[in-house]
This record gives structure tokens, sequence and C-alpha cells, in this order.
């Protein structure tokens, strides 16, 4: 249904233009990155890739359109864990399964390819459809990390959701559309 791919130095403009706001920003990429978004920024996390990132584009294999970004971040081999991060789904696609379907298969790699025991993830407690996607893919809720980034004068929380490889497998079945 979907493929992800390395992303390339031309990607990042997609990336770009989906971004309108810095609160958005602040909602897919965390405090990483300023707003405006550029391409300077993304060739610095970039040069910080190697062994312990990983960003894919998220592709429509008919079109080789892209559609999403989604990363695996602090891969930790000894621990076998990671971090699902900087999930972004073009604004024009949502609501179609897409992101589930995203997920699922950086979630796929974690496990299979490489052979991870853990994954995690931050998202915004008020981010419900967000939460309700990851938990299709079997994420479940872990903790919450009250007043955790400041915007403007406001305080948002951050929900913990966790997923390990024996939970993922027995529900394969289940979450795969």
């Amino acid at each position: 249904m979907i493929r992800l791919q390395p992303m390339e130095a031309k990607d990042w403009m997609r990336l770009i233009e989906w971004t309108d706001s810095p609160e958005f920003l602040l909602q897919w990429a965390g405090p990483k990155f300023r707003f405006p978004l550029d391409e300077t920024q993304f060739l610095r996390h970039v040069e910080e890739e190697g062994v312990f990132r990983r960003n894919f584009k998220a592709v429509l294999p008919d079109r080789d359109e892209m559609v999403g970004h989604v990363e695996l971040n602090q891969i930790d081999l000894q621990n076998c864990s990671a971090t699902v991060s900087r999930v972004l789904l073009d604004p024009h696609r949502r609501g179609g399964g897409w992101g589930q379907a995203m997920v699922g298969e950086v979630v796929r790699i974690g496990f299979e390819e490489l052979r991870l025991h853990r994954l995690d993830l931050y998202v915004f407690d008020f981010n419900r459809s967000a939460i309700a996607c990851y938990e299709k893919v079997g994420f479940r809720r872990e903790g919450l990390l009250r007043h955790a980034r400041k915007v403007g004068e406001k305080y948002w929380n951050l929900c913990v959701m966790g997923l390990l490889e024996d939970e993922w497998r027995e529900g394969v079945g289940k979450h795969a559309d």
C-alpha cells in the first residue's frame, strides 16, 4: 500500500511546503527545527543521521509520489530500541489510512529489518487522530509528560506511547489493512 524510501535532498522542499505555522512544525518535528523551515535546517539534520537515525519518505507505489515523512530516531542497537518521530503526512492525504500505513511500515522496518525489541514515540495529547492512528498500529499509551513544551504562553502535554516486538507480532494480522 505504501513504500518507505530514503529521503533525498529534493524531498525536503515538500516538507517545507506542508509546514505553514510554528505550532504545526512543533507538532510534527519537535523543538529541533525553527519556523520558517528551510533546507539549511534539513542539511544539518541529515549530517547527524549516521547509524542513529533513518529518514524516510512515504511513497505511493503506483505513482512514485511522496505523501509523507517518518523517522526512526535514537536507534540504539545495544538495547534494541528506537523512537518513531517526525511523522508527517501530506495535509491533503489525511483521513485515508495513509498515516497508518506509513507508521505500520516503519514499525515493520524497526522490528524485522533492524531487529529491534521496542519502539516508542511522543505525541501531543490533543492530537487525537494521531493517537488513534498509533493505537491502530499497536502502540500503547505508557505515560504523560505534563507541560513538556511551551508554545506562546501555553504548555502542551506529551503522551508517551510504546510498542514491543512480541505485541506487534501478535497483532500484525489485526492491524494490517
